[in-house]
């Protein structure tokens, strides 16, 4: 029988699982798999392999997905550690200097995976890292556009963008309105 000792470690950190759901549940899922691939084939076998493929993947997502709820203290500081990350990034010079903050660089920040920071700010906040990124990129802009006399094109670069046109298009899909109009209005 082969060592599927990789539903010990990684596995638990990864998807926060309990002893049995990790031993029984998921092992039970691989032996099956494991069982028709050493048998001999016959008509079923592809779709009993494919089967079991899919009941083992609707267990980790079941399990992925049901961290968000069960952990919610520890998401919440975790939403709090980017919070405070992007505000110090915006507040420093990096934003003129190296651009918008990555969702990489967010989630080296948290020690995560971009794509499970990414999901664990949409369950918590409704906004994927990118929005939330966006999010404060607009709210810094429409600051600067009120108390600032400084063009849009200044304003833009002062933001991190090389182009300013780039800046008044995503402004434009974030609020409705352009730079100047968010300006005239206010």
């Amino acid at each position: 029988m082969k060592d599927y000792s990789f539903f010990s470690y990684e596995m638990s950190e990864a998807l926060h699982l309990s002893e049995k759901e990790k031993k029984q549940t998921l092992y039970d899922c691989v032996l099956k798999i494991q069982s028709e691939l050493d048998e001999n084939i016959d008509n079923h076998s592809q779709n009993l392999i494919v089967s079991n493929i899919e009941v083992l993947l609707n267990y980790c997502l079941r399990y992925y997905g049901r961290q968000f709820i069960t952990r919610k203290s520890t998401n919440r500081d975790i939403v709090g550690l980017i919070e405070k990350a992007i505000s110090e990034y915006f507040d420093s010079e990096n934003l003129r200097e190296k651009g918008l903050p990555t969702v990489s660089y967010l989630a080296e920040k948290v020690n995560m995976s971009p794509n499970y920071l990414s999901d664990l700010l949409k369950k918590e906040t409704g906004m994927n890292a990118q929005d939330r990124i966006h999010y404060y990129l607009i709210e810094e802009a429409k600051k600067l556009l009120l108390t600032s006399d400084k063009s849009i094109s200044e304003l833009a670069f002062l933001l991190g963008f090389e182009y300013p046109q780039y800046f008044s298009r995503l402004f434009k899909a974030k609020t409705g309105k352009t730079p100047m109009e968010f300006r005239n209005l206010n």
